[in-house]
């Protein structure tokens, strides 16, 4: 995700480079009321964020190995895709998308479609004044139309895939409105794709000190769904898919509040990829965060100014869901 027009960025954290920070223990799996529960695989969640490994921890089955990973959409308009565990991002080439519109999200379905967001934007006032979702593929960047409309003030999203039940193959492409500008409060919350009728289907808005902000989405294959909140500090939650209201929260410390970013899920932890305005730090492209709830650890020197700035990331249902072996 992008923003185009920021106003004053006064307000952006100063982050020390190749810090690794504890975090505070977001849990996984369970009610979501203490942070602990029953991991896909048998494993256990703590409550204090350490993770008790079990027996395997994958909803990839009938899943190609290209949907076990994770893709990327640059400001440039290039498609990648990331392997996390070997810190590889590999070039699949520009979206040949036929529009004028700035890619700004992604979200990649179990069948390695990646569904892109894009958007146009008033360069005066920064008003998104059009907005439209591309059916991408993640094998050679080829782009084609769809017809889903998008409501005026759900031009510019945040994007992810969520199964419908836990190990199931059905899965629901969820949604996030964000606000007009960054900093502001007035994001109007979580919503979902209907394909059958190619229509946005609001849900409703994000509670508590989280509501009005905007998120960028990732799912799970075990029908969880998260948002990264680019509020100072910015926060991880964990989102009720039937009412958008937010169950779990923690705050990552260190970590920029940016102007382009994206966020996904794999192999049971999260990846955030920040990075500061293009014309205040003209040489700073993407960071990447890691944070494993596992190790309780926010890795803010994962990996740095990695040589382009990510405003997309999708991940499929298909991903690991627990930490390998």
């Amino acid at each position: 995700m992008r923003w185009l027009v920021l106003g004053s960025l006064s307000f952006l954290v100063a982050v020390g480079c190749g810090s690794t920070t504890p975090g505070s223990g977001f849990g996984s799996g369970g009610d979501g009321k203490d942070g602990g529960g029953l991991g896909d695989d048998g494993g256990i969640f703590n409550g204090d964020g350490s993770f008790t490994s079990g027996d395997g921890g994958t909803n990839g089955k009938n899943c190609s190995d290209a949907a076990k990973l994770v893709y990327v959409l640059s400001a440039e308009n290039d498609l990648y895709s990331f392997s996390p565990p070997d810190k590889l991002f590999k070039k699949i080439g520009p979206l040949r998308c036929n529009t004028n519109m700035q890619p700004n999200s992604m979200a990649v379905d179990r069948d390695a479609n990646a569904w892109v967001n894009y958007v146009q934007s008033d360069q005066v006032s920064g008003q998104d004044t059009a907005g439209a979702i591309f059916k991408v593929s993640t094998a050679d960047a080829s782009c084609q139309p769809t017809n889903i409309g998008l409501p005026s003030n759900w031009f510019r999203l945040g994007m992810g895939f969520s199964t419908n039940m836990a190990m199931g193959t059905d899965e629901t492409l969820f949604v996030a409105a964000t606000g007009s500008m960054l900093g502001t409060s007035n994001a109007p919350g979580l919503g979902r794709i209907d394909f059958g009728s190619s229509r946005l289907v609001t849900i409703g808005p994000f509670t508590g000190s989280l509501a009005g902000k905007s998120a960028e989405l990732t799912g799970t294959g075990d029908a969880r769904l998260f948002g990264f909140f680019t509020t100072t500090p910015v926060e991880v939650a964990e989102i009720n898919k039937s009412s958008g209201a937010i169950v779990n929260q923690k705050t990552l410390n260190g970590v920029e509040t940016p102007a382009y970013w994206a966020f996904s899920f794999w192999g049971g932890d999260f990846y955030l990829y920040t990075a500061p305005d293009m014309l205040m730090s003209p040489t700073r492209t993407t960071n990447v965060t890691h944070y494993s709830p596992s190790s309780n650890q926010i890795d803010t020197s994962y990996m740095t100014n990695i040589g382009f700035r990510i405003v997309g990331a999708g991940v499929s249902t298909c991903a690991p869901i627990t930490p390998p072996k």
